[in-house]
Parts: C-alpha cells; sequence; structure tokens
C-alpha cells in the first residue's frame, strides 16, 4: 500500500509517517517508481505506536516495542526492553498520582478554609450590624 492509504488506515498523516520514517520507526520500502510502499505489519507498528503515544509514551519510549515487532515478535510488548519501558512508565505514572494526591489534599484544605471563613462572614452577617456578606466574584452582593 502507499503512504496515503497507510496513513488514512492508521489513522495519522502522510506528514506523521513521514516523521516517524525520519526517527527510524517506520521503514518505508519503494517501488520501482520511488513511492513509498508498506504492508500490513507496517500497519500493525503504527497501531502499537498510536496506542502507546495514547497512554501518555513518547515517541522515543516506543521503539523498544517497534523493534520488538521488526523482530518477528506477534506483540510488541513481549520483549524485555519493552517490558522494561512499561515499568519505568509505571513507575512514572505513580509518582505523578502521588504529586496529585498532595495537590488535591492542598485544594481539599484550601476548600475548607474557604469554608469555614464564608461560615463565619455569614454567622456575622446575622448579627445586627453584622457585615453584608460578599460574593467577590463579579462584585455582586448574595
Amino acid at each position: 500500500m502507499r503512504i496515503g492509504e497507510l496513513a488514512e488506515r492508521a489513522g495519522t498523516t502522510t506528514r506523521t509517517l513521514r516523521y516517524y520514517e525520519s526517527r527510524g520507526l517506520l521503514r518505508a520500502r519503494r517501488d520501482p517508481n520511488g513511492h513509498r510502499t508498506y504492508d500490513e505489519a507496517d500497519l500493525k507498528l503504527l497501531r502499537q505506536i498510536r496506542t502507546l503515544r495514547d497512554f501518555g509514551f513518547d515517541l522515543e519510549e516506543t521503539r523498544p516495542f517497534v523493534e520488538c515487532l521488526r523482530a518477528g515478535h506477534p506483540e510488541g510488548d513481549s520483549c524485555p526492553a519493552s517490558l522494561m519501558v512499561y515499568r519505568r512508565k509505571l513507575d512514572e505514572l505513580d509518582a505523578l498520582i502521588g504529586e496529585l494526591r498532595a495537590v488535591r489534599a492542598q485544594v481539599g484544605a484550601q476548600l475548607a478554609r474557604a469554608e469555614r471563613a464564608r461560615d463565619g462572614l455569614a454567622a456575622e452577617a446575622r448579627v445586627p450590624g453584622g457585615p453584608e456578606p460578599r460574593c467577590e466574584l463579579g462584585g455582586q452582593e448574595q
């Protein structure tokens, strides 16, 4: 198949395929007229790259999976180098989850503080002569 058909079947662009080729991830063969040609194995390779990219892997992290497929393995993640990339990605994700939990705890603490402050203002407003509660967003009174 030609580059346009491969791009369409893979759900990408010819420009992306040329970029992958320049990075050594995709190998085009040439027909007698010099046009790039590809086969089903190239489509499988591109689907592997796309799946990994959708999971947040950067392009270079896909290389061991591509090499595994090129070596004749039925799946790109059955080689030791691919498994190592999976392990690194899981470590990276665990670290990000930890950071997100910490941020979530901080935001939760800020929300609790803000709600206590709001409740305190509301209680003061019910006292004769107390301040009127105001919404700081847009300057509208509540």
